[in-house]
């Protein structure tokens, strides 16, 4: 018992080590791009790992609502896990929520194609361009993951941009019903939280069996990670892998490994 016990310990000593902590946070930069006469910023981890000979892949997350981009970097900390991949964390502006916040005080993201000026989209053509100027980037293996209103606008992205990305991964999130009918197949990661008091838990069950129809895929899922992440296989090569946990809101902790997990299995 003493022999397991200390072996806890150590585990538990390297997972909160404020010196691996510190190496991931040096890890990052700022970058700053000015849009439309407006400063955009975002956290950019290069890679660190061995770079692909097609490339290094390009993973871009968005944090929620209120959020910020330091915040999802370490909450997603999908450069900890895929650190052979350009990651950029992205900033929100200030933006009217669509739940709370109905003046917009606080940063987020655009909810449809259209909107806002689609000044997000500007901005994520803006972060693509730098990244190829700045990375040797594999065209076919760009990413791109979201929490809650980072969700949306990963969805956004999907019809958006649709044949720019090789797969998404939206949590927290409802694939709008005026968005999906332009959308095209595409490998997707969906997390839903079964206590999720914030976004109704049926419409995001609702818009998980679209995504299953739209991409083709299997309503029975097999076991990919864990007790609760399914992989349903798609007949056109949509797979969707749906990680529909316990919890409520809060993004799960392991997402982010989830996510670097997916991205490098498409």
């Amino acid at each position: 018992m003493r022999r397991a016990c200390l072996i806890v310990a150590v585990f538990v000593c390297v997972l909160v080590s404020p010196a691996v902590a510190q190496r991931q946070a040096d890890r990052l930069i700022r970058q700053t791009w000015t849009i439309d006469g407006v400063e955009r910023t975002a956290l950019v981890a290069a890679p660190s790992g061995l770079v692909p000979a097609g490339g290094s892949p390009l993973v871009l997350i968005f944090h929620g609502h209120g959020g910020t981009a330091a915040h999802s970097s370490r909450t997603f900390a999908v450069h900890t896990h895929w650190p052979e991949a350009v990651v950029i964390y992205g900033q929100g502006l200030p933006t009217p929520g669509r739940i709370s916040d109905p003046t917009g005080q606080k940063p987020g993201w655009q909810h449809a194609v259209g909107d806002q000026g689609d000044r997000d989209l500007k901005y994520v053509d803006a972060m693509l361009t730098w990244a190829r100027s700045r990375f040797t980037i594999d065209a076919k293996r760009v990413y791109a993951g979201g929490h809650s209103n980072g969700g949306t606008m990963t969805y956004v992205l999907w019809v958006g941009r649709g044949d720019v990305f090789a797969a998404v991964a939206p949590s927290a999130s409802v694939f709008r019903r005026d968005l999906m009918p332009t959308a095209k197949p595409k490998p997707a990661l969906i997390i839903v939280g079964d206590k999720d008091a914030l976004v109704p838990v049926p419409a995001q069950r609702l818009s998980l069996a679209s995504t299953l129809g739209l991409n083709q895929a299997s309503r029975t899922g097999e076991p990919w990670s864990g007790p609760y992440a399914k992989l349903h296989r798609s007949a056109i090569g949509a797979d969707v892998v749906a990680y529909v946990h316990p919890g409520d809101h809060t993004m799960p902790p392991d997402a982010g490994a989830m996510m670097a997990r997916f991205f490098k299995e498409r």
